[in-house]
């Protein structure tokens, strides 16, 4: 054993996987994984079954440029949706791993509201797959925050939880607390249309005075669970640019999907 970490700096790391590789081994044959949706048994910890993996419909085809929104055709590189024509968000490119439909609905609710905090690995790792362009630009991770009452009631942020998973995965720094909530706002969920949302989050977040050097000048990948209208990213975004980030790229797990998006 001495002559073993006398042999180099790799040897030893090697040695320090293989231990690893075999105490996890060990442990699935006494506690054999589970798939994450439904509880079936399945190979690898911290993943889906074949059933719930397919039920999962992720976006890795053509998409808009800016927003992420995934088109039916491909149009060719550089194009924008309509949306995004009309109104250009504040930050420079956003991409999800998935639609937000029935089948990926149920695992984020039951990481958002029931504590199911044992979804963040497998979730990193999507976000990780799925981000790899914008984590290439990106200097800094950053969570959507909450109001410090709706944290209080919900005990964690799940866009912090995968921030920081993501985080541990890359290399990448993270700030969980640099961007804040400071007005409580209504659900945006119960918010009526886009316009509603976008007012609704209006001037709600904010980076102190004091944090801002950390962003001056950075590009910053933001996080968060759900892209629905964009409202409350782009507000975030706004916030960011603001204290003085060069750029803010967004990645988000889930995004809502309507009717086709028209093309510029």
């Amino acid at each position: 054993m001495t002559a073993l970490f006398e042999s180099g700096p790799k040897t030893k790391r090697r040695f320090v996987r293989g231990l690893r590789r075999a105490g996890a081994g060990a442990l699935n044959l006494l506690f054999p994984p589970l798939c994450v949706g439904c509880r079936a048994p399945v190979f690898e910890p911290h993943s889906l079954c074949a059933a719930c993996w397919g039920s999962i419909s992720f976006l890795d085809g053509p998409a808009c440029e800016c927003c992420g929104y995934p088109f039916d055709i491909d149009p060719g590189p550089g194009t924008i949706c309509s949306a995004c024509h009309a109104r250009p968000p504040a930050f420079a490119a956003a991409r999800s791993v998935m639609r937000y439909d029935e089948g990926s609905k149920k695992l984020i609710l039951a990481l958002k509201r029931a504590d199911r905090l044992d979804l963040a690995p497998a979730f990193g790792r999507w976000l990780d797959r799925s981000g790899r362009a914008l984590l290439a630009e990106a200097e800094l991770i950053v969570p959507v925050p909450l109001h410090p009452r709706r944290l209080w009631q919900r005990r964690y942020n799940q866009s912090a939880i995968l921030a920081q998973r993501l985080a541990g995965l890359t290399g990448k720094q993270a700030d969980l607390l640099i961007l804040r909530k400071i007005r409580e706002t209504p659900s945006q969920g119960e918010m009526p249309s886009a316009k509603a949302r976008r007012r609704n989050v209006r001037g709600a977040f904010r980076v102190p005075p004091e944090a801002a050097p950390v962003l001056r000048g950075k590009s910053v990948l933001l996080i968060d669970d759900v892209f629905t209208t964009g409202a409350t990213i782009d507000a975030c975004a706004r916030a960011l640019k603001r204290a003085g980030a060069a750029k803010v790229l967004v990645l988000t797990l889930a995004r809502v999907v309507r009717p086709t998006a028209s093309l510029v």
